[in-house]
């Protein structure tokens, strides 16, 4: 698939907001000792997505009711859907100047990662966390993403690579009281 962004100016995928606030004391304190590790951008950018992967558990897989939205928040609570995930991996990833966009598929609920310009490419990452029968890993080399979209169930990839996370679902998160009322209250698509 192709993926196409949504403006050419690759500085609004470096972009902070209220979602992805990257300048948050401890978005850039979690990221330079992710950095401090790091030989080059490469390693810290699998090393951002494995820790957002692996240390963050997804709320729906832990059983975690609280819903987290901005990227400081989900580095600080430690849980976050998909969504909430795909921001603080965003957050991180541009604290240290790589440009990062918001990407979706649609299942029975729209679900979010990102994708991440290295080598001059895109290339889709999903850090929503791995369990039985899924093993989402960080590539370069083809992807490795959580779920695999099936046309004829009418499940979708959007090639579209946005600067900002999806209004729709943003209000969604913040709106919800816990993570159940969340995903009845999802957008189901773009």
């Amino acid at each position: 698939m192709e993926l196409i962004q949504e403006t050419s100016d690759l500085s609004a995928y470096l972009a902070a907001d209220d979602v992805v606030d990257h300048h948050h004391p401890l978005v850039r304190e979690t990221a330079a000792r992710l950095a401090r590790d790091s030989s080059d951008s490469y390693a810290y950018a699998r090393s951002a997505f494995e820790f957002v992967r692996d240390t963050i558990p997804h709320s729906v897989d832990s059983g975690d009711p609280r819903v987290t939205w901005r990227a400081s928040d989900v580095l600080e609570q430690r849980t976050g859907i998909c969504h909430a995930k795909a921001h603080a991996l965003a957050a991180l990833l541009r604290a240290e100047d790589i440009p990062t966009a918001f990407c979706y598929q649609t299942f029975e609920v729209l679900h979010g990662l990102v994708a991440v310009r290295l080598d001059g490419a895109w290339h889709r990452q999903d850090p929503r966390g791995n369990k039985p029968g899924v093993d989402a890993r960080f590539s370069l080399d083809g992807e490795r993403l959580a779920f695999v979209p099936d046309p004829e169930l009418g499940e979708l990839d959007h090639p579209w690579l946005y600067a900002e996370p999806n209004p729709a679902v943003v209000g969604a998160m913040k709106a919800a009281p816990g993570c159940a009322s969340l995903l009845r209250t999802l957008p189901l698509t773009l």
